[in-house]
């Protein structure tokens, strides 16, 4: 399966522009404000558009936070593949530069917060589960890539999946990127070159 099929991201739902504005805004004010915080009248008024609007182009509120999350998984991997194609050296360290790409910081990453404040049966829910699963997979399958022959490899994929998601939950409270970029050196060290990998760009 590609990185790009349904399974890792969901086909992109075409959008018209009053629906791209309400889709952009939510996502935003989802993210500063929290979920449950941020209603559907601020989300309309902010994009300039009805309730109706809203609702016609979503059917529901939770229809709208779950497509705001597709949309940041599908921007993730469309930065991932970005990343693997220019990046020198070890492939799985362009995970991390995913990360570092995010410029929203200060409130952590926002497929956790999306798990942390729904129920789990909320279809956002199962969207976040899904990234992270998927996140996990792809870390196994770029050292497959560059390493098929190393022992122990599924010990190290999930060794940099969690030094990876320990790194990612910190940065919300540093609001920095310094123990990002530690713990992408801390990664390129456990790796069979031994040595850190400049961050490209």
């Amino acid at each position: 399966m590609k990185s790009t099929d349904t399974g890792r991201t969901p086909d992109e739902i075409v959008l018209t522009p009053a629906a791209r504005r309400i889709l952009d805004v939510a996502s935003a004010l989802f993210y500063a404000h929290g979920i449950t915080a941020v209603g559907v009248d601020t989300i309309a008024a902010e994009s300039g558009v009805t309730k109706r609007t809203l609702y016609d182009r979503f059917g529901s509120k939770d229809a709208l936070v779950a497509s705001c999350l597709a949309e940041r998984n599908r921007l993730w991997w469309a930065r991932l593949e970005a990343r693997l194609a220019e990046l020198d050296g070890e492939r799985v360290l362009a995970t991390f530069d995913c990360y570092l790409d995010t410029r929203d910081i200060g409130r952590g990453c926002a497929f956790l917060n999306a798990a942390a404040e729904l129920p789990r049966e909320h279809p956002a829910h199962a969207l976040a589960r899904g990234h992270k699963r998927a996140v996990r997979e792809r870390i196994g399958e770029l050292l497959a890539l560059d390493h098929p022959d190393l022992e122990g490899r599924d010990d190290l994929a999930e060794h940099l999946f969690l030094l990876l998601e320990g790194a990612v939950s910190q940065r919300g409270l540093d609001d920095d990127d310094r123990r990002m970029r530690t713990a992408r050196d801390l990664a390129a060290s456990l790796l069979p070159s031994g040595r850190p990998a400049s961050t490209q760009g």
